[in-house]
């Protein structure tokens, strides 16, 4: 793992799966499981989706009916210590969409990223004043208050030192489309000041930023994703649309998402094409 502890949200959805697993082992249905415990089997189902975070009297009668050793038993309460943590997601969940903290959640451990951006600067690349102006724009309708939209700018930064400025940061692939340089939030100087930091952030080693130019063909028509890659957790694909998001966990259809970020990659300037084009728009906003 990137990190000795990790991510409160992978543990909990690993240490959910590892009593999934124990269950099957031992060819134990969740209702069957339930029964021999004295629960409801919504209660052995949340707490192997991660909905419900177990005690730690949870895991000794789960560990006593699945006949774990003490090995596999000191694990599990390993699990459930860093799964208890805070993340630091979690100072700014009064005013972030549950689905989003979740996915902050899982970022915190990505070991790469990939994501595609039609609209927008993606959020981990835009500088303060373009994040507010994009959250103003929205504003309206999502009805955030004044403090709303400042604790949102400050998650934004915070998301910001944290996955890109890590000690081990993932690798991270954006394709966005060049309408997303064109498109103006707040003054011209916003904009410019937007470009330039998205050539400084380009040079990061670990950083990879293409544009699709507006002539060069559309392989895949789709809203914006972000690919997500674990080092011993299956891939995730996490979509957001104006009210709701979710997240993709099909193999299959997380395969199809991958294979769509390769199509429109394919199409995209590559990075020094990128940064020339970049630059063009900075010079563009700065008259």
């Amino acid at each position: 793992m990137p990190s000795q502890q990790g991510s409160p949200t992978v543990r909990r959805l690993r240490l959910g799966q590892e009593l999934r697993l124990l269950r099957e082992r031992r060819k134990l249905t969740g209702a069957k499981a339930a029964r021999e415990l004295g629960w409801s089997a919504s209660k052995v189902s949340r707490i192997e989706a991660a909905k419900t975070m177990p005690v730690a009297d949870d895991i000794k009668a789960l560990a006593e009916l699945y006949r774990v050793d003490g090995t596999k038993l000191d694990e599990l309460f390993g699990l459930l210590r860093d799964a208890e943590q805070r993340g630091w997601w979690e100072d700014y969940e009064d005013t972030l969409p549950e689905e989003y903290t979740r996915f902050l959640g899982l970022e915190a451990e990505a070991t790469s990223q990939r994501s595609w951006e039609p609209q927008i600067v993606p959020g981990l690349l835009q500088t303060e004043d373009y994040a507010r102006e994009v959250i103003l724009a929205s504003r309206g309708i999502a009805r955030i208050t004044h403090s709303g939209v400042r604790s949102r700018v400050e998650a934004r930064l915070d998301r910001q030192r944290r996955v890109l400025h890590r000690a081990h940061p993932c690798a991270l692939t954006v394709v966005l489309d060049e309408s997303a340089l064109t498109r103006r939030f707040g003054e011209p100087s916003v904009m410019h000041e937007q470009m330039e930091h998205l050539l400084e952030i380009s040079l990061l080693p670990h950083v990879s930023i293409h544009v699709l130019a507006l002539d060069a063909l559309h392989p895949v028509n789709t809203s914006a994703f972000i690919h997500l890659k674990f080092r011993d957790f299956d891939d995730v694909v996490y979509l957001e649309q104006l009210y709701t998001a979710h997240f993709v966990e099909d193999l299959e259809r997380v395969a199809g998402y991958e294979a769509a970020f390769g199509h429109i990659r394919s199409e995209a300037l590559d990075e020094d094409e990128s940064r020339v084009l970049i630059q063009r728009k900075a010079m563009l906003w700065r008259r």
